[in-house]
């Protein structure tokens, strides 16, 4: 597992390109074979991806970072498959996860294991996880069962289709909240105009981008916007701080989580335009 410390909202603005992207995207994640963790000290985050092949990959704890050999001991994980099918084995439970589908994973579970079904089409499986403060069941959320919104117009270009998944309207967690916002062909704005979590981070993963086509995501403080271009399967981290917003070469996918001070969907402070810069 990697660590990382952000910068605040006044040294990014001193940053360039090259800082900018050291500092706040997460790529390299989704390599088969492997599972990737990296621990992010803004709300104690934890973000990373598990590809498993021939053999399951264990989710196992860090002395260094979490004093625990147990992963889930102090924390909850959430997890959303972007693959083909899998099974997650939690503990004496085994649940099945097709594309989609989402996974809760409760404090104090102590197996956490990622499987795929075929090693040739493998499971893709994107994780969260933040600190816990109470014990809530593990919980399997299917694709199918989510919450949708559609939100947007057309004539805007940012007509887009929200799926809750891991939420307060389907269980019980203690701060993590994940879904996946799907843009449809010719949209290629997502929120705008942009948003404000003051209590709260974010971290968006990106995907379902062909290879030559990248997303442009908008943050930073509305009077000093900086870009971030993105290409599939890279995340970026958030901060309270930082509004975000984003906009594609071409329509695009992408999971967001969340956690903080409240749970609600709803909870933004949106930015009047005059104020962008």
């Amino acid at each position: 597992m990697k660590t990382r410390y952000l910068p605040n909202n006044q040294a990014y603005q001193r940053m360039n390109t090259a800082e900018m992207r050291e500092n706040f995207l997460v790529n390299n994640l989704f390599v088969p074979g492997e599972l990737k963790l990296l621990y992010a000290d803004v709300d104690r985050a934890i973000v990373g991806s598990a590809v498993p092949l021939n053999k399951p990959l264990i989710l196992k704890g860090s002395i260094q970072e979490m004093a625990t050999e147990v992963f889930a001991e102090r924390r909850e994980v959430g997890v959303i498959n972007i693959g083909n099918a899998g099974t997650i084995q939690v503990d004496d439970q085994s649940f099945a996860l097709d594309h989609g589908d989402a996974l809760y994973i409760g404090k104090g579970s102590e197996k956490i294991e990622f499987s795929s079904d075929h090693a040739a089409t493998p499971a893709e499986y994107y994780l969260m996880s933040f600190p816990a403060h109470a014990v809530y069941p593990t919980k399997l959320i299917k694709n199918s069962e989510g919450e949708v919104e559609e939100l947007g117009l057309a004539e805007s270009a940012n007509m887009r289709r929200i799926t809750k998944l891991i939420h307060p309207g389907a269980l019980d967690t203690c701060q993590i909240v994940m879904g996946i916002t799907s843009l449809g062909s010719g949209q290629v704005w997502n929120t705008m105009p942009p948003h404000l979590h003051p209590r709260r981070m974010e971290i968006y993963m990106y995907y379902a981008l062909e290879s030559d086509q990248r997303v442009f995501h908008l943050m930073g403080k509305p009077d000093e916007i900086r870009i971030l271009t993105m290409k599939n399967k890279e995340a970026v981290i958030s901060p309270s701080w930082s509004m975000h917003s984003a906009a594609g070469t071409s329509n695009y996918t992408f999971i967001w989580g969340m956690g903080g001070e409240n749970q609600a969907f709803t909870d933004m402070d949106f930015i009047d335009m005059e104020t962008l810069r």
